[in-house]
């Protein structure tokens, strides 16, 4: 069974930084497509960033410049990188295997406020 569990979420002020973590159970997570979503109150869920299997990469132009996804298949495990952080970047942040559309797991809450 499918299971995510993000991490690294918090408050940060305004051009701080932090690395969010997403670990994978239940999956085999070297062919499936993983991405970032985020998602502000009384908004949509928008795709963030996505890394394929072996790495091709796709970011969303508000954070182009200032995000940086990785995995490591070995580790199941994918990151976001985020700085030069926002206070429009203040979301619940979720992980998601593009190839389990339904499952969404807790996500992880980062606030960016002075």
């Amino acid at each position: 069974q499918v299971q995510l569990v993000e991490s690294g979420g918090g408050l940060v002020q305004p051009g701080g930084s932090l690395r969010l973590s997403c670990v994978a159970f239940g999956i085999i997570f070297s062919i499936n497509p993983m991405a970032w979503y985020r998602q502000a109150p009384g908004k949509q869920r928008e795709l963030v960033a996505s890394i394929t299997g072996r790495g091709a990469i796709n970011y969303a132009d508000s954070v182009k410049g200032r995000f940086t996804i990785s995995r490591d298949n070995a580790k199941s495990t994918v990151w976001l990188q985020m700085d030069s952080l926002r206070p429009e970047d203040t979301a619940v942040y979720y992980c998601h295997a593009q190839n389990y559309l339904l499952y969404w797991a807790q996500g992880t809450q980062v606030t960016v406020s002075s």
